[in-house]
């Protein structure tokens, strides 16, 4: 399942990582709705709010169905057909919703086939290895180049910093029944985990019934383009794009991140697991990212463009000059964590 990401991006950067063409090849980057209620998050989970990109015909009727929007929801789908006057006495999980069951839960139905299809945006999110002394967080994520170091390009020059995590998913649009404000809501799609990270989490099946396994994504702007555009794409032909990637990386995080409130770049740094902790070599894990912060704290309170800027280094070879260990405990300063390791296949 997917039940934590992290989604650490300004409002002003995450519409510029956004950036894609419309149906007329334009560059072009989706506009924000309710900008004001975006806040970035290491640390991210179900009921609390996160960005999504959708199609501006559903918020405007005569709208180019190509054109994209960015919107703050709040994650856990409340349906449109739901009746009582507080969604919370919703009796059902609707954080993630199952790939092989969407077409016919009627939660996800009517929506879905409404053409209702979001991308849930983040930096990666976290998955937890069952392990005999508890659980061991990873981040997942997409591989990112060499040049994604979050640089402070100014205006609308080409992003180049972290390439943002792109999460097939679902939304509705709830109305108390009593009136008041509609309440937007959407579901991360989930698909059997992929070959590198089933190790830490796979789909069983216990009893006729599947636990989720990873979130679906879609994986380039094309398959962003087909999932988001539902009046040029019908729902038979986009579900087709809902199933697993290999083209994901992870490393280890320290188990700060297992606390909800805990709200720090920290929550995505990578550690070194001690020697007795198993954990399997794969050709993603071949290459680890080390972390930076700004020399100011980091607190969930402070506005986002005061958040501290993370960046990525890919550590291909030894080096005596900038080794993954080197940089960690730069970032990690005087905190006393163990530094992250690149793992060896």
């Amino acid at each position: 399942m997917c039940g934590r990401t992290a989604c650490s991006l300004a409002a002003d950067n995450l519409r510029r990582a956004c950036a894609y063409r419309d149906r007329r090849g334009q560059q072009r980057q989706p506009e924000w709705v309710r900008q004001e209620r975006y806040q970035p998050s290491y640390n991210k989970g179900p009921q609390s709010s996160g960005p999504v990109l959708l199609s501006r015909r559903h918020l405007h009727q005569d709208a180019d169905s190509s054109e994209r929007v960015l919107m703050d929801m709040r994650w856990g789908l409340v349906p449109s057909w739901f009746k009582q006057d507080n969604p919370s006495k919703l009796q059902f999980n609707t954080s993630n919703c199952r790939s092989d069951t969407m077409l016919s839960k009627s939660c996800y139905k009517g929506a879905l086939v409404k053409g209702k299809r979001c991308v849930v945006l983040a930096d990666g999110f976290y998955e937890w290895q069952k392990q005999s002394g508890g659980k061991q967080p990873y981040f997942i994520y997409f591989p990112q180049t060499k040049d994604a170091m979050d640089k402070e390009t100014e205006g609308d020059e080409e992003w180049k910093g972290w390439r943002l995590l792109t999460m097939a998913g679902i939304f509705d649009c709830w109305e108390p029944p009593g009136g008041g404000e509609m309440l937007y809501t959407y579901t991360i799609i989930t698909v059997d985990a992929s070959k590198d990270v089933s190790f830490i989490h796979h789909r069983q099946v216990r009893a006729g019934k599947g636990v989720a396994g990873m979130p679906a994504i879609l994986d380039g702007d094309e398959a962003i383009r087909k999932w988001l555009d539902f009046a040029e794409v019908p729902t038979q032909e986009a579900v087709k794009l809902i199933q697993p990637t290999e083209n994901i990386v992870f490393h280890p995080v320290s188990t700060f991140v297992n606390n909800i409130r805990n709200n720090t770049p920290e929550c995505v740094a990578p550690v070194e697991l001690g020697p007795k902790k198993d954990v399997k070599a794969t050709p993603s894990n071949k290459v680890m990212l080390s972390w930076l912060k700004n020399s100011q704290e980091s607190s969930p309170q402070k506005k986002e463009n005061d958040l501290p800027k993370w960046t990525s280094q890919f550590i291909h070879s030894p080096s005596p000059k900038k080794t993954s260990a080197s940089v960690l405990q730069q970032w990690l300063g005087k905190q006393g964590q163990p530094a992250a390791k690149k793992h060896k296949a």
